[in-house]
């Protein structure tokens, strides 16, 4: 997701969009283009998008009311090139349109992660929450006090890849309720060995991460959207994915190569550059994967006359 920086003195946010030369190379934006940024975020990629030339628009959606709300500030004067849609990207239909590219960049935003009342971090105490979009119901705080152990284990090995996936989900379930997520991530430390305990993540790391996944479905969104999203592409158009973890790379990396419409042109994941991992340590497991669209041949055999 775009690196998102809260203000110490007020809400506003400060952006730095994520492997963006790299993003804005590859796409190899045409001046007057349409562009889809299916994730605004902070509106980093969106606002250098748009600076590509002044005929260019560009359709930005994304679930996090918040975020919505900057963007609509942040970008108020670039009047009708630019259309903001509060809106899941699994979710969205385009009316009658056809864009040059497609933008995705995924995951948990820097904002999302350093606002404590949100709820994604342990690093300090807030209700245990985790919704990207607050207008769902289901938070994590409702998974952790009232899923069944057998459910939760599953979801930490799934969507965390934990291996004592078990032992924390029986732990969690004898200990809870819970109310804030320093108690939650106390109690998840304390489930493991000790050596496991001062590894070089802090062992509630990969729960927290699955907790996020299953909360706001984040798979199964991305999975329906790589399925529809290619359709949206105009011939040669190009759809650019940043991805943050293993999970989610690996989706992108096969839904390219399964599409009958995309042609994969990273056969690796492009990933950040020195300067970029010093200026920015959380770009260091981005990975970016780009594709292009092309026409579907249909072959007509015409029988003798």
């Amino acid at each position: 997701m775009v690196d998102l920086i809260p203000s110490r003195s007020t809400p506003t946010f400060a952006h730095i969009p994520v492997l963006s030369r790299e993003l804005i190379a590859g796409l190899e934006v045409r001046p007057a283009g349409h562009y889809l940024d299916a994730t605004v975020g902070a509106g980093g990629h969106t606002q250098m998008l748009l600076a590509a030339g002044p005929d260019l628009r560009v359709t930005a959606l994304d679930r996090d009311g918040e975020a919505i709300a900057h963007v609509r500030s942040l970008l108020a004067s670039e009047g009708d090139r630019l259309q903001i849609c509060h809106i899941n990207f699994a979710e969205y239909r385009p009316q009658h349109l056809f864009f040059d590219g497609i933008v995705a960049d995924l995951g948990v935003s820097s904002a999302q992660l350093d606002i404590a009342e949100r709820g994604f971090s342990f690093r300090h105490p807030a209700e245990i929450d985790m919704r990207m979009d607050r207008r769902q119901t289901l938070t994590a705080a409702e998974i952790v006090n009232h899923w069944e152990e057998v459910k939760l284990a599953d979801i930490f090995y799934q969507y965390g890849e934990e291996r004592l996936s078990r032992r924390i989900a029986r732990s969690i379930v004898q200990r809870r309720p819970f109310q804030t997520t320093d108690e939650l991530a106390t109690a998840i430390a304390w489930a493991v060995p000790r050596k496991y305990r001062y590894g070089r993540i802090h062992p509630a790391t990969r729960v927290f991460q699955a907790l996020r996944i299953a909360v706001n479905q984040e798979l199964e969104s991305l999975s329906e959207f790589l399925k529809i999203s290619p359709n949206w592409l105009k011939p040669g158009g190009k759809i650019a994915i940043i991805s943050f973890h293993s999970l989610e790379d690996r989706l992108v990396k096969h839904s390219f190569r399964e599409s009958p419409l995309l042609r994969v042109l990273t056969k690796k994941p492009i990933t950040a550059q020195g300067d970029e991992l010093a200026a920015n340590p959380r770009s260091r497991s981005a990975k970016l994967r780009i594709a292009e669209q092309t026409p579907v041949i249909v072959k007509i055999e015409v029988g003798p006359n």
